[in-house]
């Protein structure tokens, strides 16, 4: 398996990341404006949201740091991608046992085409990142 180019990464994460907090930030402002019982939901879940965003937060500086070269962003992209795979896989187990309508061989289909790709690009991150033209663009860090 060839290494993914450094560029590739930096862009990817920074891009995904960025699109994800406007996404999340467009979401949560559509809510809080439809009125009480939206507003009362959002803060049920502003934990959880606030955990999300931060996720993303992660991302997002991975990548910029990537870009910019900087020793740090090694692993701050890595944990990222760890994270990411963990609540992927995570939420991938709670929808098959969760009772729906839809039956089990399309909804193990249509997550699996969702996961594979998710868990395939943070593999080839991960694998990058301890990579000897990591290492040696990024400074040596943790390895």
């Amino acid at each position: 398996m060839d290494a993914l180019p450094l560029p590739v990464i930096g862009w990817l994460y920074t891009i995904v990341s960025a699109a994800a907090l406007l996404l999340g930030a467009y979401i949560v402002a559509g809510l809080h404006l439809q009125g009480e019982g939206a507003r009362r939901q959002l803060l049920r879940r502003a934990v959880e949201d606030a955990v999300l965003f931060g996720i993303w937060i992660v991302g997002l500086a991975g990548g910029i740091g990537v870009l910019l070269a900087k020793p740090w962003s090694r692993a701050l992209l890595e944990f990222f991608c760890w994270v990411i795979t963990a609540l992927t896989l995570f939420s991938a187990y709670s929808r098959l046992r969760a009772p729906g309508a839809m039956r089990r061989g399309t909804l193990a289909l249509s997550i699996a085409l969702f996961v594979l790709p998710v868990l395939a690009v943070c593999g080839a991150t991960i694998y990058t990142l301890r990579g000897e033209e990591a290492v040696r663009v990024l400074g040596g860090g943790s390895r």
